[in-house]
């Protein structure tokens, strides 16, 4: 299995861009929260179980094997995701479609939008474990936005490069 690093390397290396990753801080969560939504009907043994929730706890061992506190903290936030998924799946067919499928296509356009900065295609054209760890990249961002886990933004840079600091200037 790759390591944090290898995947969190992988996935950088699609996105140096600042624009990019910006467009990733909203589309990825859209994403999240849509799948979360879609998956959310049928629900099975008092409304808790789905298959939302199974996805969300595959997901969740995936991160949780990689690292202990970037794991906990993905499987918090899937939990949220899929919270919201069985609410608005408990809400009527149109609803629980038009914002499931609404923030499915809203969240790959602001997607393709950031990769259009990148000149890049995404992650998953070429590995398609780049749709799990693109949530995993989003936190492991907000944490170095944050200050936390130089060591971690390091060691990505050291594998991906740095984030381009002056994308007009930079050929894509």
């Amino acid at each position: 299995m790759k390591s944090l690093i290898d995947h969190l390397s992988q996935y950088a290396a699609y996105h140096r861009d600042p624009r990019n990753i910006a467009s990733h801080f909203i589309g990825i969560p859209l994403i999240v929260v849509a799948v979360a939504v879609l998956l959310s009907r049928p629900q099975w043994a008092g409304g808790w179980l789905s298959p939302a929730m199974l996805a969300a706890l595959a997901s969740a061992w995936f991160y949780l094997r990689l690292e202990w506190r970037l794991g906990v903290l993905m499987t918090a936030l899937l939990g949220l995701s899929v919270w919201l998924g069985h609410v608005l799946a408990a809400q009527s067919t149109l609803v629980w479609l038009a914002s499931g499928i609404g923030m499915f296509v809203v969240g790959w356009a602001i997607q393709f939008v950031g990769h259009h900065y990148e000149g890049r295609k995404p992650a998953f054209v070429d590995d398609v474990t780049g749709l799990i760890v693109g949530p995993l990249f989003v936190v492991a961002e907000l944490a170095f936005l944050l200050g936390l886990r130089h060591d971690l933004k390091e060691q990505i840079e050291a594998r991906a490069g740095g984030v381009r600091v002056n994308p007009k200037n930079a050929a894509a």
